[in-house]
């Protein structure tokens, strides 16, 4: 879920940093596999909810931009 969120941003335009939020999601999966399960089930859900607000608000401005004033 944090690869799709990642995905749904801009790119930074720090080539370094892009990578980095390219291999975040590795990471963070690696961490979680010795983490409760709650906290996990947590931040998975946060993202989910992240993912599907920054949809909405992307859609919004497409939304806006396209009809004219």
């Amino acid at each position: 879920s944090m690869y799709i969120q990642t995905s749904l941003n801009p790119t930074p335009p720090d080539p370094m940093q892009a990578k980095i939020m390219k291999y975040m999601p590795v990471a963070f999966t690696f961490f979680f596999l010795w983490f409760p399960a709650g906290l996990v089930l947590y931040w998975v859900i946060n993202n989910i909810l992240s993912i599907a607000q920054q949809w909405v608000i992307t859609k919004s401005i497409e939304k806006t931009d396209i009809q004219p004033t």
